[in-house]
């Protein structure tokens, strides 16, 4: 599984983002990895929706918003493989390499679920 290191905390993660005003999710997730990554790729299936409430973004102005994420799986189609100015690292990581890694959220849950073929909709 492909993993971005950020720069901004030095976690590990999936490549992902915030969606623009006018982009549908999946068109979102093609963005989000190619500027991560250099890769274009094709979505190919909705794993889950994940959101948690303990999972807050603050903002400057003290308002706090609540992270919903929709975790598409995807298929690489092109590009090379490189940094952006949001990463510092990245790496191809088997489930077992990636015990103990610092990872972003619930990024590891995610993975768990794409290898386990499984759909989720996890509200916590």
């Amino acid at each position: 599984v492909l993993l971005t290191r950020r720069l901004d905390n030095g976690q590990w993660c999936l490549p992902s983002g915030g969606m623009d005003a006018g982009e549908s999710p999946s068109e979102t997730a093609v963005r989000e990895v190619f500027e991560e990554t250099g890769l274009r790729v094709r979505v190919t299936r909705l794993v889950g929706v994940y959101s948690d409430p303990n999972q807050l973004v603050m903002y400057v102005d003290g308002n706090k918003v609540q992270i919903v994420a929709l975790h598409f799986e995807t298929e690489i189609t092109g590009g090379t493989l490189g940094l952006s100015n949001e990463t510092s690292d990245f790496g191809y990581f088997s489930l077992n390499e990636m015990e103990g890694m610092e990872m972003l959220g619930h990024h590891k849950k995610r993975v768990e679920d794409t290898l386990a073929r499984k759909a989720e909709a996890v509200f916590e």
